[in-house]
C-alpha cells in the first residue's frame, strides 16, 4: 500500500478516482473499467472493507482486511496514491459513533492495512483525520479528510429513520477535530479545498446517515466552507450510500460515489440540492484536476466506464 505524503510536491494535471463501500467477499470487477481512467491516485471514502459486527467484536474485520488485501489490484496499490478514510463497515460497528468499545483496535487495524507511515499524525491523536498538501503545475491543492465515526454522537430515531438531533453538545467531530479543521481551512492558502467525508454534507431528504442528523453542526461546517470558498474552489467527497450524486448549493459542489461492489435499491430519490438523479447501481468517481485549464472536472461512472453524470468547476483567477 501507499503511505501517505504530507509534503509539497509538484506535479502536473492529477486524476483521483473515488469510490467507497467495497465488499471483500463481493466480486470487484469494477477495477478494470477504472484502470483505464488512467488515474494518478484513489480515494476510499469508507467501508473500504464489511469487517462490522453486531457485538463490535472485531475478528470479522481481521478476516476482511485479510481478504480485501489479495484483492485489490496490483497495479493500484503498488502504483498509486492511495488516500482512505473509514466509515461505520470498517469502524467496527453498523451506523457507530464515538461510545464504540473497540474503536482504538480498528484504528490500528485500519492503519495497519493502510501503511501509514510511523510518523504521520493519525498514530498519535485521536481519530483519522489527516490532511494533504499537493502543488499541481505551479497550484496549491489542499485535502482536509475528516472522521465522521469516531467522535460522533448517538443518533435519534431508528435505524434508516434517524430523526435530528438539536442538542448544542452533540457532534459529529468532537471539538479537537473541529479545531483544526477551522484552523486548517482558515488558514489555507490552497486555490482548492477538497474535503473528505464519509457521509453526506449536502443532502437533507433521505432518512440514512448524514451530516443533517446533526443540523448545528451541519451549519457550522457550511459557514465554515462558505467563508472559505469566497476566494477558493471547494469540494466535498462523500460516500456510504450505496447510490451516487452530484450535488451543488451557493457555496460548494459535493460528489458522492457510492457503491464500488454492492448496488443500492432501485428506488428513485430526489433532493433540493441534488444536480439530476441518483444512481443506484455499481460506480465510481472522478476527480480530474486541471490548473493549467482553470477547471476541476467532477464526474461519475457506471462499472463499463459510462459517464453519468459530471460538473465542472473553475479556480478563482
Amino acid at each position: 500500500m501507499c503511505s501517505i505524503l504530507f509534503a509539497s510536491t509538484q506535479v502536473h494535471a492529477y486524476k483521483y478516482g473515488l469510490g467507497s463501500c467495497l465488499d471483500q467477499s463481493l466480486d470487484q470487477a469494477i477495477w478494470l473499467a477504472i484502470q483505464e481512467e488512467k488515474l494518478d491516485g484513489f480515494i476510499f471514502l469508507g467501508d473500504n472493507v464489511y469487517g462490522d459486527q453486531p457485538n463490535g467484536q472485531l475478528l470479522k474485520m481481521k478476516n476482511a482486511y485479510e481478504i480485501q488485501k489479495t484483492r485489490l489490484p496490483k497495479w493500484l496499490i503498488k502504483e498509486k496514491e492511495i488516500l482512505a478514510i473509514w466509515d461505520d463497515h470498517d469502524f467496527g460497528l453498523n451506523d457507530g459513533g464515538k461510545d464504540y468499545l473497540y474503536k482504538e483496535k480498528s484504528k490500528k487495524m485500519f492503519l495497519n492495512f493502510w501503511n501509514v507511515a510511523e510518523d504521520d499524525p493519525r498514530n498519535y491523536r485521536e481519530g483519522l483525520y489527516f490532511k494533504k498538501i499537493k502543488d499541481i503545475d505551479g497550484t496549491k491543492i489542499e485535502i482536509i479528510a475528516l472522521d465522521t465515526r469516531y467522535f460522533r454522537s448517538k443518533l435519534n430515531g431508528k435505524k434508516n429513520a434517524y430523526k435530528p438531533n438539536t442538542n448544542p453538545h452533540a457532534t459529529i467531530l468532537g471539538k479537537k477535530q473541529w479545531d483544526w479543521f477551522r484552523s486548517t481551512v482558515t488558514n489555507s492558502t490552497a486555490k482548492a479545498i477538497i474535503i473528505l467525508s464519509s457521509i453526506q454534507v449536502l443532502a437533507t431528504d433521505h432518512p440514512y446517515e448524514k451530516w443533517a442528523n446533526f443540523p448545528l453542526e451541519r451549519s457550522k461546517l457550511i459557514r465554515a466552507l462558505s467563508e472559505a470558498g469566497k476566494d477558493k474552489a471547494i469540494i466535498v467527497v462523500s460516500g456510504d450510500r450505496h447510490r451516487s450524486g452530484i450535488y451543488q448549493n451557493n457555496f460548494f459542489i459535493e460528489i458522492t460515489a457510492s457503491s464500488l461492489n454492492k448496488p443500492g435499491s432501485k428506488f428513485k430519490e430526489s433532493d433540493p440540492l441534488l444536480i439530476g438523479e441518483t444512481f443506484p447501481d455499481m460506480n465510481y468517481g472522478i476527480l480530474d484536476i486541471q490548473p493549467l485549464q482553470n477547471k476541476i472536472t467532477l464526474s461519475l461512472h457506471d462499472k463499463k466506464g459510462n459517464k453519468l453524470n459530471s460538473k465542472i468547476i473553475n479556480f478563482f483567477q
